[in-house]
């Protein structure tokens, strides 16, 4: 056979190929095209450690995406680093929707301004496919502090002749600069102290080792109901129906203490529009379910379940505060 007829054939049997795929769509599903998306499980990764609130979202969410797109989602927790080593993980992973993240506001929106050396670049190699939910903060002290309220909190660290030590869940979260932020408001000065594990800052919080620290409303909860630490505001907007007895930020003099953090569920960018599409009707679809929505709300998180196109702008915005508040406490984490 000459190479022309060679080509020739090659070229009649690819032709032949589409023509059965538009006439018989089985035949594109058994290509693995983006229409037969999912045709085999699903990898979600995750950047914290099993039991904790992202943890928790993931979980809820995969199980419920596994029913829904007919194959198993697949939780893997890449914890450390504020979320940074699952953000890098799915940031080079092949962009085909087998391999997905959630993240929050730190590894995509902070971790840029704050560390130099980033190993990803999450505007060019993430791309938002929903904004699943939120997630507020609630400042907390050990239960043998002095300060039972903001105002006594604020007034004992200006007294300080050192820095007030503020517990993080690392540098570069929300907890860091949410810190920094309300230092600056309260006008003392804070030292961050920055702790590997959840589980570490939280007993560190319980043993009064370090002064307060910015926790997440899910996880708070226990924890103040259980009374090993006290809550003394929220960062979110209203009180929490979790905590209805902690008042707000603003309720104490406090309105621009109002960050909060947010979770995207990510694809690779590159992953065709077909695939991102049915991901997010299907996100949108599962945090709307009486069931998922129960779960995630009693775990602290508001429901939102956005389109990807209101997950970009929410995330380009974001960041743009975030690099200032950074900016201005001159941290640099490399």
């Amino acid at each position: 056979m000459t190479d022309k007829q060679m080509t020739r054939r090659g070229c009649l049997t690819a032709g032949a190929a589409a023509s059965l795929a538009l006439a018989c769509p089985q035949f594109a599903l058994a290509q693995g095209s983006p229409q037969a998306y999912p045709s085999r499980p699903v990898r979600l990764a995750v950047g914290f450690a099993p039991g904790t609130g992202p943890d928790v979202l993931t979980r809820v969410l995969g199980q419920r995406l596994g029913e829904t797109i007919g194959q198993p989602m697949v939780i893997e927790n890449r914890a450390g680093a504020g979320g940074q080593i699952a953000a890098q993980f799915v940031a080079k992973s092949a962009a085909d929707g087998y391999t997905l993240l959630i993240a929050d506001v730190g590894a995509i929106s902070i971790a840029p301004a704050a560390f130099s050396r980033l190993p990803y670049d999450p505007a060019r190699e993430l791309l938002p496919v929903s904004e699943v939910v939120r997630t507020d903060f609630i400042l907390v002290v050990p239960n043998s502090s002095p300060a039972t309220s903001v105002a006594e909190f604020v007034k004992m660290a200006r007294a300080e002749k050192d820095k007030v030590n503020f517990g993080t869940f690392g540098a570069g979260t929300p907890g860091h600069f949410g810190a920094e932020m309300f230092a600056e408001q309260g006008g003392f000065k804070v030292e961050p102290v920055h702790f590997r594990a959840t589980g570490d800052a939280v007993t560190a919080i319980i043993a009064g080792d370090v002064q307060a620290a910015f926790v997440s409303t899910a996880l708070a909860m226990a924890q103040v109901k259980g009374e090993k630490m006290r809550a003394l505001a929220t960062t979110a907007p209203q009180r929490s129906p979790l905590l209805p007895a902690v008042p707000t930020f603003a309720e104490t003099g406090f309105p621009k203490a109002d960050f909060s953090a947010w979770f995207v569920l990510f694809a690779p960018a590159g992953t065709p529009e077909s695939v991102v599409a049915k991901l997010n009707a299907q996100v949108v679809a599962a945090v709307q379910s009486p069931e998922v929505r129960r779960r995630l709300e009693e775990a602290g998180f508001s429901i939102l379940g956005t389109s990807a196109a209101d997950a970009r702008r929410m995330i380009a915005t974001d960041s743009v505060r975030w690099q200032k508040v950074v900016a201005s406490t001159g941290f640099k984490g490399d």
